[in-house]
């Protein structure tokens, strides 16, 4: 039997996962939470397998519920089911210790496959986000984020059209931003890097792949 905690702001969608589970002998839920702050509690309390764990809850979100959860090696799995699909939340869930990503709207069974899934210790990703990650990785920005993981997507672009020779100007054109915003950005990954100047910054970027060198 899976052990399992439901952590979702929203009462309604709460409803619908217990009736949606009901019929399933094999998973129980055994809480709800309606904060990371209450998952995070419970988790302690219940000591449930699986936490299904939305990512924008009041007070403490689900990614830092998520990362205090999965800090003890003997925690619970996590298994994110939200309706946000952009990188930034995908890889931030991942960075916490999260084993699984779907989407709200997912079928049934694929939610039931997902739980029992990361019960047993596997990742998986629902459909549309394992695309996202395959593109992610195949493009060299995955490789790019491993190297630089306290930049910021947008400071990885820049830093991308920087290696790449492309002067301030430049940048803020091909990316739509303002000149300022540009130099914020560069100044802080000359901070995040711990270099000086334009061209160590350059050198540290194609070492990792970046400006298409």
């Amino acid at each position: 039997m899976t052990r399992l905690l439901v952590a979702d702001d929203h009462p309604a969608f709460r409803r619908g996962l217990e009736l949606m589970l009901a019929d399933v002998d094999d998973i129980e839920i055994v809480g709800e939470a309606q904060t990371g702050l209450h998952a995070v509690e419970l988790a302690a309390e219940l000591s449930p397998d699986v936490i299904l764990m939305d990512l924008r809850m009041p007070g403490l979100d689900g990614i830092e519920a998520t990362r205090r959860v999965t800090r003890p090696t003997s925690g619970p799995a996590v298994l994110v089911l939200t309706m946000f699909e952009d990188d930034d939340s995908v890889f931030a869930a991942m960075r916490a210790g999260a084993r699984g990503y779907l989407l709200k709207g997912a079928e049934q069974d694929e939610i039931v496959r997902a739980i029992r899934a990361v019960a047993a210790g596997e990742a998986i990703f629902g459909p549309e986000i394992a695309q996202r990650v395959i593109t992610y990785f195949a493009s060299g920005t995955g490789a790019a984020a491993a190297a630089f993981p306290a930049l910021t997507q947008r400071e990885r672009e820049v830093l991308d059209l920087v290696a790449a020779g492309k002067g301030n100007a430049t940048i803020a054109h091909e990316l739509m931003i303002s000149l300022k915003t540009v130099r914020n950005h560069v100044s802080n990954i000359f901070t995040k890097l711990q270099v000086s100047d334009r061209s160590a910054a350059v050198v540290k970027a194609r070492r990792a792949g970046l400006g298409g060198a």
